[in-house]
């Protein structure tokens, strides 16, 4: 079994083989995107929320606690051991991934002990309901992610409670995003993304766009080409000029393709003048893009 880590924009294996490192990896708005291969690509917003995105051929062919993606929902809770199960817990519990871990207990409604939480979530959540959303209403059902919405920013009471409501809030609107249905919700109030802080003194290069840009030409991925089950994703994004068309994701600035520096095949960057480890006797350096320089030790 393979067993990696997303931390602090980072990508860890933590268990298995190193080729399990993804193909690629880039940001892209406030997601990191990681194709992990062809066909496979996660989405995380580096905070609350994790997308798993496969491509038709592995239909039928995964399992575990997102299902079997076999078209057919009811036997989504499927146990390790193949037994399909109406109860949540035990569902889940069969996937621990080790039996050292506790099981999973069924939590209480976190807003019923909370009355004042639940008020306050009921009526910062009922954006998705409000007319801000209404063309995407017929599109996406607001329903579950109004309820999803109250639960988790019930939940959150002991801090990160506008973390929670935003990436609720945030989930619908990347499904209204994927349904056609482009909606700008955040406000200088309401789960603010303030883009000028990557802008320097007297520039204007970074832009916020509620329903993401076309794929970007980075030092990571210079041909600009990106998986077709990656959607458009909000965040911030530059408009580099002609002259620097190449967004370097390490110092988050337009560079020309001999600025980029190199990266080694675990997806280290190393700048031009820094120095790469090395297990034999010979000190490397980046001399240009993609060019070593050897010193014997």
């Amino acid at each position: 079994d393979n067993e990696f880590q997303l931390k602090d924009e980072h990508f860890q294996v933590v268990k298995g083989s190193s080729q399990v490192f993804p193909s690629q990896l880039q940001k892209m708005g406030i997601y990191l995107v990681l194709t992990v291969k062809p066909g496979l690509v996660l989405m995380w917003d580096q905070k609350t929320s994790l997308f798993i995105k496969l491509s038709p051929k592995y239909e039928g062919q995964v399992c575990g606690l997102c299902g079997n993606y076999d078209g057919n929902s009811k036997n989504d809770f499927t146990t390790r051991s193949q037994e399909t199960v109406a109860d949540v817990l035990h569902f889940g519990n069969s996937w621990k991934a080790s039996s050292s871990c506790p099981n999973a207990q069924l939590l209480t409604d976190p807003c019923a002990s909370n009355r004042y939480r639940a008020a306050w979530s009921q009526k910062q959540c009922s954006i998705i309901t409000s007319a801000t959303f209404k063309g995407c209403h017929s599109k996406v059902d607001p329903g579950p992610f109004f309820d999803s919405c109250v639960r988790d920013s019930c939940a959150c009471d002991t801090g990160g409670d506008c973390e929670c409501l935003c990436t609720a809030v945030a989930a619908y609107a990347k499904a209204c995003n994927e349904a056609g249905a482009c909606v700008k919700w955040r406000t200088p109030k309401l789960c603010p993304i303030f883009c000028d802080y990557y802008n320097s003194p007297d520039g204007c290069e970074w832009h916020y766009k509620p329903c993401g840009a076309d794929c970007m030409k980075t030092c990571r991925n210079p041909s600009g080409n990106c998986s077709n089950l990656i959607n458009a994703l909000e965040g911030c994004y530059p408009q580099c000029p002609p002259t620097q068309p190449f967004f370097d994701e390490d110092t988050m600035k337009c560079v020309t393709w001999g600025q980029c520096g190199c990266y080694d095949d675990k997806g280290t960057h190393y700048s031009i003048g820094d120095k790469v480890p090395s297990d034999e006797c010979t000190t490397w350096y980046v001399l240009y893009k993609r060019f070593l320089f050897a010193v014997m030790t």
